[in-house]
This record gives structure tokens, sequence and C-alpha cells, in this order.
């Protein structure tokens, strides 16, 4: 059964730290790179950060120096350390593999990230 499950938002006052964690469940998941993505209200859901099974990551430009990405292969888990917060950064956070489809690929609920000013 394909499970992916977000936690650790919350709502969180500029320029405090919030760690995200992703339970994933399958192979694919355990032998894929695998992603943070994000989604505002209003906008389309857009990837924020990746990491490869080799631990080497690629960050976007408005998060690089405040997010860290990481994962536990042995535990099936994938995190996201959020530093620095931004009301910009409040949407809802998912995880996936790297390159997940919208719409032909499982997505799970997500965890909402509220950053106020």
């Amino acid at each position: 059964q394909v499970q992916l499950v977000e936690s650790g938002g919350g709502l969180v006052q500029a320029g405090g730290s919030l760690r995200l964690s992703c339970a994933h469940s399958t192979s694919i998941f355990s032998t894929s790179t695998m992603a943070w993505y994000r989604q505002a209200p209003g906008n389309v859901r857009e990837l924020v950060a990746r990491v490869r099974l080799d631990g080497s990551t690629y960050l976007i430009n408005p998060v690089q120096g405040r997010f860290t990405i990481s994962r536990d292969n042995a535990k099936n888990m994938v995190y996201l350390q959020m530093n620095m917060l931004k009301p910009e950064d409040t949407a809802v956070y998912y995880c996936n593999r790297y390159g997940a489809s919208d719409r032909y690929d499982y997505w799970g609920q997500g965890t909402q990230v509220t950053v106020s000013s």
C-alpha cells in the first residue's frame, strides 16, 4: 500500500523554525530521489528541495541557506529543516519522489506551514 505521511507543520512567527518529516512506505520511494514540494493558496505546487539516494541535495534559491533536506534510508524517512522562516514560506508542504506528477501520482495530505509576520 502506497503511503506518504507528512508531519511537523504548524504556526510559527517569522524567523522561527520547523522540522517537517515524511514517512514513506514502498520500495518506489526508498530507491528514488525524494523531494519536498509546497503549494500556497492560489498557486501551483512547486518544488522546494530534493535529495538523492547518496544524500546530495538541491534547494530552490528562495530557501537556500535557510532550509535543509535530508533522508534516512533505513527508516524510510525524509526531512525538511526550515530555519529563518518567512511569511512567504506559508503553504501546504508535501513530500514525494522527485518528478512526481500532480495528476498521475499518489500524494499524501501534506502538512500546513503558516508563518506570521
